[in-house]
């Protein structure tokens, strides 16, 4: 696809270690590299992942689509990558969408997270020092990685924590054999229901323990399960950097970034667990606390990178659990 343009990748500063996206749809063919930290071409960079792009389709009507009806599977071909005739061509392409799976029922974090634990210790990046002073590491965090974004850790580093990354089907023994002083449950793809089959079990058991407990996205979404309460898929889900959530706690409305198919119910959620953010979009449930426990979490990104960063005091209330915590 050598008409797609970029503004530049840079190896040092992505969100995951590889790239899982399966295709990019854009509607320009974007300019040459123009940031300067940009270490080369967004298409090289996508054709070295073996990710298709396509540009030139008017996302405006694509997205009015989706809105009407519903998200679903879609697929990037070329035409005449099946030597046949149009009319082929579309019906071939359309028998090889129809293999792919609904991501309803589908567990998608156990194929995209970490296969072994690790250490976490880069900070955030900023303009002036490439990376911002640290505070003094007084924190054991374990992070359990259903797909997590790499600022999720450098947010916690940056706030005291030393961080140890474990894979999404990792036990409760496993987690507290860490000694932490808190968990993080961290975003991810998929059905909450189908990867809380594993997950529920674990994070019942982390309940016991007494643990501060921070979840974001999927995170957020098991957490719910776990605690008795379930979901359900969206029609469109919420995309995008600018969603307005409006803070119960303090009345703040909190301008987010979000990225999720699937939703906590609110009438579902057991007496003692308080919504604590909704969407100004569509009354969603956005945020919980359970109720004389350190276990909270929001379905947005409040690690957001680049931003808007409106909702990064939500780390500071984990820091601030795991002090009173002990």
């Amino acid at each position: 696809f050598p008409h797609i343009g970029n503004i530049g990748c840079n190896s040092e500063d992505v969100e995951a270690n590889k790239v899982f996206a399966s295709g990019l749809v854009i509607r320009e063919s974007i300019t040459e590299p123009s940031n300067f930290r940009s270490e080369n071409h967004l298409n090289d960079w996508l054709v070295k992942n073996g990710v298709a792009g396509i540009s030139g389709i008017d996302t405006r009507a694509l997205t009015r689509h989706i809105r009407k009806n519903g998200a679903q599977n879609a697929i990037i071909f070329r035409l005449g990558a099946y030597c046949l005739g149009l009319k082929e061509e579309i019906e071939k392409a359309s028998a090889e969408l129809k293999k792919y799976p609904q991501m309803e029922g589908l567990d998608l974090a156990k194929t995209v997270a970490t296969d072994k634990p690790y250490k976490w210790s880069g900070g955030e990046w900023s303009l002036t020092s490439e990376s911002k002073p640290q505070a003094p590491k007084s924190y054991n965090v374990v992070a359990v990685d259903y797909g997590m974004k790499h600022n999720i850790l450098r947010c916690l580093t940056s706030r005291g924590c030393r961080v140890t990354v474990v894979s999404a089907q990792a036990n409760a023994k496993t987690i507290l054999s860490y000694n932490p002083d808190g968990v993080f449950l961290s975003n991810g793809p998929g059905d909450p229901a189908a990867t809380g089959a594993y997950a529920t079990p674990m994070l019942k058991e982390l309940f016991a323990s007494g643990l501060p407990i921070f979840g974001i996205c999927l995170g957020h979404q098991l957490l719910a399960q776990a605690l008795g309460g379930k979901t359900k898929k969206m029609a469109q889900g919420h995309r995008g950097a600018n969603h307005p959530v409006k803070n119960h706690i303090t009345g703040a409305v909190e301008i987010t970034s979000q990225n999720h198919g699937f939703a906590v119910l609110a009438d579902s959620l057991p007496k003692g667990v308080t919504v604590t953010h909704t969407s100004l979009f569509d009354g969603s449930v956005e945020g919980l606390r359970v109720e004389g426990k350190p276990v909270f979490s929001v379905q947005y990104h409040p690690e957001s990178s680049p931003g808007p960063h409106d909702s990064t005091y939500l780390f500071d209330d984990f820091v601030k659990m795991m002090t009173k915590n002990g």
